[in-house]
Protein backbone atom coordinates (compact mmCIF):
# COMPACT_ATOMS: atom_id res chain seq x y z
CA UNK A 1 0.00 0.00 0.00
CA UNK A 2 1.05 3.09 -1.04
CA UNK A 3 0.23 6.09 2.17
CA UNK A 4 0.03 9.13 0.61
CA UNK A 5 0.93 11.71 3.40
CA UNK A 6 -1.19 14.88 2.81
CA UNK A 7 1.11 18.24 3.02
CA UNK A 8 -0.82 21.33 3.56
CA UNK A 9 0.93 24.28 1.92
CA UNK A 10 1.13 27.34 3.88
CA UNK A 11 -1.44 29.16 2.84
CA UNK A 12 -4.00 26.50 3.01
CA UNK A 13 -2.32 25.83 6.97
CA UNK A 14 -2.68 29.80 7.59
CA UNK A 15 -6.39 29.35 6.35
CA UNK A 16 -7.17 26.50 8.26
CA UNK A 17 -5.43 28.32 11.75
CA UNK A 18 -7.26 30.88 10.82
CA UNK A 19 -10.84 29.17 10.61
CA UNK A 20 -10.03 27.28 13.65
CA UNK A 21 -9.28 30.33 15.56
CA UNK A 22 -12.51 32.27 13.96
CA UNK A 23 -14.83 29.56 15.05
CA UNK A 24 -13.54 29.73 18.71
CA UNK A 25 -14.05 33.61 19.14
CA UNK A 26 -17.54 32.53 17.57
CA UNK A 27 -18.37 30.21 20.18
CA UNK A 28 -17.07 32.48 23.01
CA UNK A 29 -19.02 35.22 21.19
CA UNK A 30 -22.21 33.19 21.46
CA UNK A 31 -21.48 31.63 25.43
CA UNK A 32 -20.93 35.35 26.03
CA UNK A 33 -24.39 36.68 24.50
CA UNK A 34 -26.39 33.46 26.37
CA UNK A 35 -25.18 34.80 29.22
CA UNK A 36 -26.37 38.47 28.38
CA UNK A 37 -29.83 36.33 27.76
CA UNK A 38 -29.62 34.50 31.07
CA UNK A 39 -29.18 37.24 32.87
CA UNK A 40 -31.42 39.48 31.47
CA UNK A 41 -34.15 36.88 31.89
CA UNK A 42 -33.34 36.93 35.61
CA UNK A 43 -33.83 40.61 35.61
CA UNK A 44 -37.00 40.07 33.81
CA UNK A 45 -38.49 37.33 36.19
CA UNK A 46 -38.02 39.79 39.23
CA UNK A 47 -39.33 42.88 37.86
CA UNK A 48 -41.99 40.78 36.21
CA UNK A 49 -42.90 39.63 40.26
CA UNK A 50 -42.57 43.11 41.28
CA UNK A 51 -45.22 44.18 38.80
CA UNK A 52 -47.57 41.50 40.19
CA UNK A 53 -47.45 42.37 43.64
CA UNK A 54 -47.86 45.87 42.96
CA UNK A 55 -50.93 45.36 40.79
CA UNK A 56 -51.73 43.10 43.79
CA UNK A 57 -51.64 45.96 46.60
CA UNK A 58 -53.50 48.31 43.93
CA UNK A 59 -56.29 46.11 43.83
CA UNK A 60 -56.41 45.60 47.60
CA UNK A 61 -56.79 49.80 47.62
CA UNK A 62 -58.98 49.62 45.67
CA UNK A 63 -61.33 47.00 47.06
CA UNK A 64 -63.15 49.81 49.11
CA UNK A 65 -64.04 51.43 45.77
CA UNK A 66 -67.65 51.23 46.26
CA UNK A 67 -67.37 53.64 49.24
CA UNK A 68 -66.40 56.03 46.79
CA UNK A 69 -69.78 57.29 45.48
CA UNK A 70 -70.73 57.47 49.06
CA UNK A 71 -67.55 60.16 49.55
CA UNK A 72 -68.46 62.25 47.18
CA UNK A 73 -72.27 62.25 47.74
CA UNK A 74 -71.15 63.39 51.46
CA UNK A 75 -68.87 66.23 50.25
CA UNK A 76 -71.58 67.21 47.45
CA UNK A 77 -74.09 67.59 50.40
CA UNK A 78 -71.40 69.75 52.62
CA UNK A 79 -70.47 72.11 49.76
CA UNK A 80 -74.39 72.56 49.55
CA UNK A 81 -74.53 73.54 53.06
CA UNK A 82 -71.46 75.30 52.80
CA UNK A 83 -72.99 77.39 49.88
CA UNK A 84 -76.29 78.11 51.56
CA UNK A 85 -74.56 79.71 54.71
CA UNK A 86 -72.23 82.06 52.32
CA UNK A 87 -75.78 83.16 50.29
CA UNK A 88 -77.06 83.75 53.84
CA UNK A 89 -74.27 85.50 55.77
CA UNK A 90 -73.89 87.68 52.50
CA UNK A 91 -77.35 88.60 53.20
CA UNK A 92 -77.56 89.30 56.01
CA UNK A 93 -74.27 91.44 56.12
CA UNK A 94 -75.22 93.41 53.62
CA UNK A 95 -77.73 94.28 55.59
CA UNK A 96 -75.85 94.98 58.61
CA UNK A 97 -73.71 97.22 56.93
CA UNK A 98 -75.60 99.17 55.49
Amino acid sequence: MNEAVLALTETQDTLWKGAIIGGFVIVLAVAALLTILVLQIRVIDRRVVNVRDTLRAAAENTADAALIARTADGVEAVLAEGLEHHLFLGRVLSKVRM
